[in-house]
């Protein structure tokens, strides 16, 4: 069994703003798990990162415990958390929320948190990124840009959101765009997302979108050898080449990990399911890549702009 990692706290001097002594909760310990290793440059790095946002904002002892995915092994590691006085624990991925719902009345001092799940009741809340506008203007730029009117989207489960609005807001913004949507079943496997990519490579797909975090950079970096086209997931991957990347969708965990913490700790936390989109400021389009044109930047950046003032995407205003 792998042993739980500590990350070594600081004191806790932020004001918490329109807090009064009498609202706050003890919150001395969070415990994270995450469903596979922290090196793995994507989600699971960003959960850690979003605790170590928590730990310099908050001033809390993390207790952090990579490659968790049995239900056995879940169970055994909200005993330990518990055992250690921990009172908000994070499961990093959609795959707790089921289990968190089994054992949550098993320990009511403990708020637990997961992701994209279904839950009800007290003592438990799973957060929701609403990715379909962020696909949605990720699609519309690689409707804007295909030279072949072909694009794909390699992605990892049929349930992701950010997957439909990509294809209509590729198909909005060129009706004449061909959208190409696979799905490899898996957040991680590289080999089946890279015969994927292959695929769509020789039928003639400019410009992918590989919406897996476990798999999208081997996808770039293919992308990149290829002379084609891509569009980063979760975090900003330009990095990656500023000729290749045309922009990301990001998601700002560490944001949204920060507003919990707080959230909780003002005894202000909300049971159930929570959603966040552009407008929470925890869901954004990163930089764009040189081969994007500056006017192309604008116009995208506008629509933007007036879907977090009013809710509202391009194909809903006319």
């Amino acid at each position: 069994m792998k042993k739980m990692r500590y990350l070594i706290s600081f004191p806790f001097f932020l004001l918490l703003i329109s807090c009064t002594q009498g609202d706050e909760q003890e919150l001395e310990k969070i415990g994270l798990l995450l469903p596979y290793p922290i090196d793995d440059q994507a989600w699971n790095m960003k959960g850690y990162q979003g605790m170590l946002k928590l730990q310099s904002t908050l001033g809390v002892d993390v207790l952090l415990k990579e490659d968790i995915r049995s239900e056995q092994r879940v169970e055994d590691a909200i005993e330990e958390f518990s055992k250690e006085d921990v009172s908000l624990v994070f499961g990093h991925s959609h795959i707790y929320a089921d289990l968190f719902m089994q054992f949550k009345d098993d320990y009511p001092n403990v708020h637990f948190i997961s992701f994209n799940g279904d839950v009800e009741g007290d003592n438990i809340t799973s957060l929701h990124f609403d990715g379909y506008a962020m696909g949605y203007f990720a699609g519309m730029l690689a409707g804007e840009m295909s030279m072949s009117n072909s694009i794909g989207v390699i992605a990892a489960f049929p349930f992701q959101p950010e997957v439909q609005g990509f294809k209509d807001g590729a198909t909005f913004q060129s009706p004449a765009v061909t959208v190409n949507i696979e799905f490899v079943e898996s957040w991680i496997d590289e080999t089946k997302a890279l015969e994927i990519f292959a695929d769509m490579k020789n039928d003639n797909v400019d410009i992918f979108y590989p919406a897996g975090d476990g798999y999208h950079i081997d996808v770039i970096e293919e992308v990149k050898k290829e002379g084609l086209y891509a569009i980063g997931y979760v975090g900003d991957q330009l990095d990656m080449g500023e000729s290749t990347v045309l922009t990301s969708t990001v998601q700002e965990v560490e944001k949204l990990y920060e507003y919990v913490g707080t959230q909780y700790k003002q005894g202000k936390l909300e049971n159930g399911n929570l959603h966040f989109d552009f407008q929470d400021g925890v869901i954004s389009m990163g930089e764009f890549g040189q081969e994007v044109p500056i006017d192309t930047k604008e116009w995208l950046e506008e629509h933007i702009i007036t879907y977090t003032e009013t809710g509202l995407l391009p194909s809903e205003i006319n």
